[in-house]
This record gives structure tokens, C-alpha cells and sequence, in this order.
């Protein structure tokens, strides 16, 4: 069973505002108190193309693994690896990232796609962010009932990350306007 949902959200920011406050967001120390459950990021790798301009980023985020408590018990571990692929173009200003992870997969799988894109009616000062995530539970698959309460809670604790998660960014977007209006530059 997979239990999946999206989001979508407008930014009253522009997209080059909103895109650097993504990059920004785990690094300041106030949203490392709203962004309690991610415990480390660090860049595996960044590569520009070049030829199209393209930025392409990994980075491995550390979390607290979600979930209930009791299944933490169960599978003998409270934190999770998960990496973040990003992709940027500036050209079309459109920011792609894919978050998995990589520890407790044969327990559990989750993936979140975020996309950052020019709003249709407001292109030049908001930003739409769409996310979709699918969560799906393993060894409790012969336990449907189970598994779908577990996986609900899961999608519960996404959706209340996601809520801070956009906080954090009109924080970050209102701290980077501020710092345009003073003249400096991100």
C-alpha cells in the first residue's frame, strides 16, 4: 500500500528570492529550532553545466526517522538518511528537487518531489511550489489495516514538516528581501 498526497503552495516572492531561500533554509540557526527533525545537511556534490547553465546539487540530509515511536522500537533505529537531488535552471527559472531515502528501506519508502516555478498569474513576484510525496510501509503490507494507520501517521508528520518547512522559507524570503532593500546581495 502507498499512501500518497501533494501540495501546493504561492510564495508572494519572487522565484529567485524563494530558490535561494531553499538553499539557505537548513543553514540558519532559527529554523534549525522549527526544523527540529532535520539533524544534518551536507553537499555530496554540485556540478554547473556549462553549456546550459544548469546546476545539478546532491546532498545528504539527515533526519529523525518519521513515524511512531513504536515502529521506531521495532526497527531498532531513530534516525534516517535520505539523499536530495537538485536541479536548477536559471534559464527557464525552474528548481526541481527529489528527496528518497537510503537507510530503513526494506522498512520503509519515502519520496518527496518539490518544484519552485514562476507563478502563471504573478511570473515576476510569485513563486509556486508544488511538492508531491509518497510514503509506503514494507513488512507490514500482509497487515493492511496496520500498515495503513502507520503510513497515515507518517503522512501526518510529513504534511506538519511541510508546514514548518514553508514557514521557514517566508522567513527566509522576508530576511533576503530585507537584505536587497539594504543592498546586499545573497
Amino acid at each position: 500500500m502507498v499512501r500518497a498526497y501533494s501540495q501546493e503552495h504561492t510564495y508572494k516572492h519572487p522565484w529567485e528570492r524563494v530558490t535561494s531561500a531553499s538553499w539557505r533554509k537548513f543553514a540558519d540557526p532559527e529554523n534549525k529550532r522549527t526544523l527540529s527533525h532535520i539533524l544534518e545537511v551536507d553537499t555530496l556534490n554540485h556540478k554547473l553545466d556549462p553549456s546550459s547553465g544548469m546546476l545539478y546539487t546532491t546532498r545528504a540530509i539527515t533526519i529523525h526517522a518519521p513515524g511512531p515511536w513504536f515502529v521506531r522500537k521495532i526497527i531498532g533505529q531513530d534516525i534516517c538518511h535520505c539523499v536530495e537531488s537538485t536541479v536548477v535552471d536559471a534559464q527557464s527559472r525552474s528548481m526541481q528537487l527529489s528527496t528518497r531515502n537510503i537507510s530503513l528501506e526494506k522498512y520503509i519508502e519515502v519520496e518527496e518531489k518539490i518544484r519552485y516555478d514562476p507563478h502563471p498569474d504573478n511570473p515576476n513576484l510569485w513563486t509556486v511550489c508544488k511538492q508531491e510525496t509518497s510514503i509506503r510501509i514494507k513488512p507490514f503490507s500482509a497487515l493492511a489495516s496496520m500498515a495503513e494507520k502507520i503510513e497515515q501517521k507518517c503522512v501526518d508528520k510529513f504534511q506538519a514538516n511541510s508546514a514548518k518547512g514553508r514557514e521557514v522559507m517566508e522567513r527566509m524570503c522576508k530576511y533576503l528581501e530585507a537584505e536587497s532593500s539594504r543592498g546586499i546581495t545573497a
